[in-house]
């Protein structure tokens, strides 16, 4: 068997409606798929019907997935910061302080943007919903 692709799938409880416009805001994202609970599962209980079983966002070439988490006890908090952060290329720098700002915007910064060893910029930050994110944009080319 021959991996196709490994995807980022973001467990956001409660959370994915204010992560699609703030991903297609800073990182140009667009919606490809969003399936409610109460679309797939009519026996859903009420305060989960409108929440977002599956979510696919397009960033470039890359898939994002999300969902708003299996049950009514996750909403409203806040997803750990695990040991995972979503590494995103670009290939140019403007673009890329501009998606940068856009998740700084209510979240953290964590490393500011600089000039990386391996002739890149390089830059972090941890979004409003706890997601990390690595910025790197090769500037060799």
């Amino acid at each position: 068997m021959t991996i196709q692709a490994a995807t980022p799938y973001f467990i956001l409880n409660g959370k994915v409606e204010r992560a699609l416009p703030l991903y297609e805001r800073a990182l140009g994202a667009t919606v490809e798929t969003l399936q409610r609970f109460g679309d797939v599962d009519e026996s859903c209980p009420e305060a989960m019907r409108d929440k977002v079983m599956h979510a696919e966002l397009r960033i470039g070439s890359a898939i994002l997935m999300m969902s708003d988490g299996p049950g009514e006890e996750a909403a409203g908090t806040t997803p750990g910061s695990g040991n995972v952060s979503v590494a995103v290329a670009f290939d140019d720098e403007q673009e890329m302080r501009r998606a940068f700002d856009h998740l700084t915007e209510g979240g953290t910064e964590i490393h500011a943007i600089f000039p990386a060893p391996w002739g890149a910029l390089f830059g972090v930050v941890q979004d409003e919903l706890g997601i990390h994110w690595m910025f790197n944009c090769d500037t060799t080319a």
